[in-house]
């Protein structure tokens, strides 16, 4: 299934700048970045359990923000991409 996930950390201060870079890492570990602070990850539910957790034991939840969104198997119907940034299909194989 096709997750979405969001974040906002708050970087006012050093602890908040160090979490923002641990939470952009660990999203990297799962899927690719599509904007700033936003990831597709094509994952199953045991593996977004696990992102999940990992990114909750690293945000703040008085300070910071982290949304997942749920597109399920059929989502290439329901992603449209207009602009710059071309992503890639992460399902397909990378040949270059």
């Amino acid at each position: 299934m096709l997750v979405l996930i969001t974040y906002d950390v708050s970087t006012e201060t050093a602890g908040g700048r160090t979490r923002l870079r641990k939470v952009a890492k660990e999203c990297l570990n799962y899927g690719q970045r599509v904007q700033n602070s936003v990831f597709e990850c094509v994952v199953d539910a045991a593996k977004c359990r696990e992102i999940q957790y990992k990114l909750l034991s690293i945000i703040d939840m008085n300070t910071d923000s982290l949304r997942f969104y749920y597109l399920g198997n059929h989502y290439k119907q329901k992603v449209e991409h207009f602009g710059a940034k071309q992503t890639l299909d992460i399902t397909e194989p990378l040949v270059f």
